[in-house]
């Protein structure tokens, strides 16, 4: 079990969009006992608009902007479980401030899961415009690099979502281990 003294801190999953952060984050928030956030949720909150809605009306940059400070004063509250949009780590001031004051997981998941995954939905603003597998591989090429700099990894892929929540537990208590106090 993760070691509660060490690991005090908010968990935040980051990834691409069909990545399984918010999938996996209302299952680990329930096996951590930790409330679970989904950042995507709380600016549509924040705006009174759907993120779709927020891109057309304001544009991709405006997003952005409320995404970073939605992120912010989440990360001031009480250890919980945070998902983020796939963008949000990208940006390098919310990026410092979750590797600060959270530990971030990045579930890392191929195209082929990827364009699975999001081919059951069509709420996303950035896959509405052109072919999906495109946008997604363009988007992995430009994000993972980013990504990588998350102190965990776990891989998402087609499995148990069991398997996908035990290989996180893992991953954070190997993480909690190596922390010093």
């Amino acid at each position: 079990m993760i070691n509660r003294k060490k690991c005090t801190k908010s968990i935040v999953l980051v990834g691409l969009m069909g990545a399984g952060k918010s999938t996996v984050g209302r299952r680990l928030a329930t096996e951590l006992r930790l409330p679970f956030v989904d950042a995507d949720e709380e600016i549509e909150k924040a705006a009174g608009l759907s993120i779709s809605e927020i891109f057309q009306t304001h544009g991709e940059q405006e997003f952005r902007r409320g995404e970073k400070r939605v992120i912010a004063r989440l990360l001031k509250d009480p250890p919980h479980v945070l998902a983020t949009g796939g963008g949000a780590y990208m940006d390098p001031d919310t990026r410092e401030l979750i590797q600060s004051q959270a530990i971030s997981i990045w579930l890392k998941a191929d195209l082929q899961t990827l364009t699975k995954r999001v081919a059951k939905r069509n709420h996303r603003p950035l896959l509405n415009e052109k072919n999906p597998t495109e946008v997604l591989r363009e988007l992995m090429s430009a994000r993972y690099p980013v990504y990588a700099k998350a102190h965990i990894t776990v891989e998402s892929v087609d499995r148990p979502q069991r398997e996908t929540i035990n290989a996180v537990l893992q991953g954070l208590n190997e993480y909690c281990e190596s922390i010093q106090i």
